[in-house]
């Protein structure tokens, strides 16, 4: 009696999903959604999770420092620019000159002018949305950074 090679023992699909269950899981990346204004940083991080994307919420750029210290799964940063006592573009230098400085960050404001756009397009940001947002765009720009379907 020969035998049986151990991997004769299982078959292909008992295979893939043994691979499945041993192999590490990658932490989910969290979207760190950042304004000073309750209803619009809510609705933006209601309306993401209802698409299957985790997020976390920050009342300002201090708070959002903050979350970023303590979050190492934010991949990606949802930022007004319009905010109090610090605003969005103090918020991306910062961040830029930081251990943070390759996040991808995505700006939403509801008023800017070129000279500003320009500026902080010039910071590296993937893009630059006006409110209200077209939350169809913003979906695909958030799941094209976070690298999903």
């Amino acid at each position: 009696m020969t035998m049986v090679e151990h991997d004769d023992l299982l078959s292909d699909a008992e295979r893939e999903a043994l691979a499945v269950v041993s192999a590490p899981v990658a932490p989910r990346p969290v979207v760190l959604v950042v304004d000073d204004n309750a209803v619009n940083r809510k609705a933006l991080s209601y309306y993401l999770k209802s698409r299957g994307i985790d997020c976390m919420t920050a009342d300002g750029a201090l708070e959002a420092l903050w979350k970023l210290h303590w979050e190492p799964r934010i991949a990606l940063m949802i930022t007004d620019l319009r905010m109090e006592p610090k605003d969005g573009m103090a918020l991306i230098r910062q961040i830029r000159e930081s251990r943070w400085a390759a996040l991808s960050i995505i700006v939403v404001s509801g008023d800017t002018d070129v000279k500003e756009a320009v500026d902080v397009m010039h910071l590296g940001v993937v893009d630059f949305l006006l409110k209200p947002v077209d939350l169809e765009k913003l979906l695909r720009l958030v799941k094209q950074e976070l690298g999903l379907k």
